[in-house]
């Protein structure tokens, strides 16, 4: 992250506007950097990038792999312009009338009938130059693409994520049944390949084009994974799981906090961190791969439930709600020592949201990594409230008005979400006697914070209400949805903007 003050926007690449289901690597994106680098905006933070799915309601926190690339990202313009498919295709994946809401169910068939029509003609007609580098890409990432293509292509063999329901041999993956089915499925394999290599060298332009213009790309990285992933098929020693059944004893989630009075069961298997009193080498090892690869995507990462390298909450397998779990201790230093002995000096952030204990705070401390402020928390009434601005210990951390797991600020202002002693503290706090247009009033109460850089969703800055929040904790469905309708970022909202970033001292050097 850079030394000087900056600041930029919040938004997932399935929320650009466009033609078809959802947002992909296309032009859309690139109208969206020319927005960020004319109001004076330095970074774009996204969502993590893995491939989603209707079987999890196509979160972007729970994916069958987390190395591999969202192949719904890929712009068919791409795959019509090369040859791939054709016009008419192309066009029977339009969506209707872009609207403020994704169709991801319609994206995720247009985006496979496409790829599935565009992957033989790839292989029958690609040139020598394609060819060599379709063949790069795949030795190059070969330590987790075959893995994830075989279990891809086995998932949709098998109709089901869930690998201990598949048959014996290969569910553990014995040599034999690995090289049987390698044989009998080489074609959906190669597919899986290509979606992939596709995915990668759109990002990669993309990365290219957004550093051009002075922009800098924040990612996320889960700090779990799912059991239903080639992940922890692939490399179930990582993992703590029952001997006999295969199956995860206890799993991941947090305890009740401000999103659910019932807490989080979020049922990821927890690793296993520690043999013989040290570090667990091979989940160390798998740990470093995993953040130097995404570290190759963006240029910070982010890291979600951060507290988990300090802590982490452990329900039994069997209870259907997080209640009645435990605090387990996780790697701390040992493991960031590991890391930076490997990679070094890494452009961090920490996720350290929720109830906090003095030695989460250490931990992030003492590793220097810049944590996270949300204005949204800082109106409880207590004047030494953490979010607060004027409680801000350093200038080495990040402020937003809210992340993708708050209500828009307009909706939790104007809402149900605040009472009207709130209202008015807030008000008051802001040295504001009325309340209109709050949505800007926030975002200056971000800018002229002593935060290091001041990350903005998109739909704070457009002023939108409730109805276009991007997550509700705890809730399941219509999640992930919403999206910008083309032109809604107008010239009057960037000059705005524009004027604020620079008014407070945000606007890096191009």
């Amino acid at each position: 992250m850079a030394a000087e003050r900056a600041s930029g926007l919040l938004l997932h690449v399935t929320s650009l506007p466009g033609r078809f289901g959802c947002g992909v690597m296309g032009r859309e994106a690139g109208e969206f950097l020319g927005f960020l680098a004319a109001s004076g905006q330095s970074y774009w933070q996204v969502l993590p990038l893995g491939p989603v799915c209707p079987h999890w309601n196509f979160s972007p926190y729970s994916s069958p792999s987390t190395f591999a690339g969202n192949e719904m990202l890929v712009d068919p313009r791409e795959l019509h312009s090369r040859g791939w498919i054709s016009a008419a295709e192309l066009n029977a994946g339009e969506a209707g009338r872009p609207g403020d809401f994704c169709d991801l169910e319609a994206a995720a068939a247009f985006s496979a009938a496409w790829l599935e029509a565009a992957a033989p003609r790839f292989f029958a007609t690609t040139d020598r130059a394609t060819a060599v580098a379709f063949a790069r890409f795949c030795s190059a990432e070969e330590n987790w693409l075959n893995d994830y293509a075989l279990f891809r292509a086995l998932a949709d063999r098998f109709g089901t994520f869930q690998w201990t329901a598949w048959p014996a041999d290969i569910a553990r993956r014995e040599p034999q049944a690995i090289a049987r089915w390698q044989d009998e499925l080489q074609a959906p394999i190669r597919r899986r390949s290509f979606e992939q290599f596709l995915f990668f060298a759109g990002w990669r332009e993309l990365k290219t084009e957004a550093n051009r213009q002075g922009v800098r790309l924040i990612g996320d990285i889960p700090f779990y994974v799912n059991f239903e992933s080639a992940d922890a098929w692939a490399c179930p020693e990582i993992f703590e799981v029952d001997a006999a059944t295969g199956l995860p004893a206890a799993v991941a989630g947090v305890p009740p906090d401000y999103f659910s009075p019932t807490g989080q069961r979020w049922g990821n298997p927890l690793y296993r961190w520690q043999e013989g009193g040290k570090l667990h080498a091979p989940t160390l090892e798998w740990w470093i791969r995993r953040i130097q690869h995404l570290l190759r995507l963006v240029d910070v990462l982010r890291i979600d439930h951060f507290r988990g390298f300090e802590s982490f909450w452990a329900i039994p397998a069997a209870e259907p709600s997080a209640i009645n779990g435990q605090w387990r201790p996780g790697p701390g230093m040992d493991f960031f020592a590991a890391l930076k002995e490997k990679l070094g000096d890494l452009p961090l952030v920490a996720e350290d949201l929720g109830e906090l204990t003095p030695g989460v705070e250490a931990l992030r401390d003492r590793l220097g990594f810049p944590g996270m402020k949300i204005l949204q928390f800082a109106f409880d009434g207590q004047p030494a409230n953490p979010y607060l601005p004027h409680n801000y210990q350093n200038t080495n951390g990040l402020v937003y008005t809210g992340t993708h797991d708050n209500n828009t600020s307009n909706g939790w202002f104007y809402g149900g979400e605040t009472n009207e002693a709130t209202k008015q503290a807030v008000l008051e706090y802001m040295n504001l006697g009325h309340r209109d247009e709050f949505h800007w009033q926030f975002i200056r109460l971000a800018l002229q914070s002593v935060a290091r850089l001041a990350v903005l969703p998109v739909q704070d800055l457009l002023g939108y209400d409730e109805r276009f929040r991007m997550n509700t904790p705890g809730r399941a469905d219509n999640n992930w949805l919403w999206r910008l309708t083309p032109g809604a970022l107008t010239a009057e909202i960037g000059r705005r903007l524009l004027q604020l970033t620079e008014l407070y001292g945000r606007r890096l050097p191009t």
